[in-house]
């Protein structure tokens, strides 16, 4: 191929990956392409057969290589996910009456959630209940 055409491809791919949501694959296949165009205007490869499996080798390998790693140097806490169990004793509202024992709604940073009453006593609509622990999606609350 000429070697314009490798810049050329390397560059939409390049645009490609900043107009998509940063998942990184597109990137190592544009700086493939711009190597081996580099390496195709030098004249360092000249065949077409060897600068595809240049092209091929060096993308998917960078791919392997690099892409784990700039994830983690991008990410804030890296692949981990939020500590869901960071919201027990944090305080939830009840949406509905809730007897002991009973499922609901209750209302917790903003966000709707099934809830059962775990206490011994009722819990009131409005009246502030502790979360004790979480169950799948389902906030196990009791009395303040």
């Amino acid at each position: 191929m000429v070697w314009w055409y490798w810049m050329v491809l390397g560059l939409a791919l390049l645009g490609a990956e900043m107009a998509t949501p940063g998942g990184f694959y597109i990137l190592f296949f544009g700086l493939a392409a711009l190597i081996v165009g580099t390496l195709a205007g030098t004249e360092v490869v000249q065949t077409d057969w060897l600068q595809w499996l240049l092209f091929s080798v060096v993308a998917v390998g960078s791919l392997l290589i690099f892409r784990g790693p700039l994830l983690a140097k991008l990410s804030p806490h890296g692949h981990a996910q939020p500590d869901i169990d960071s919201i027990v004793g944090e305080t939830a509202i009840p949406l509905e009456p809730l007897a002991a024992g009973e499922i609901g709604k209750a209302e917790l940073r903003g966000t709707t959630w099934t809830a059962k009453n775990v206490g011994a006593e009722p819990l009131k609509k409005g009246q502030r209940g502790k979360v004790a622990r979480i169950e799948g999606l389902t906030l196990w609350i009791t009395n303040e």
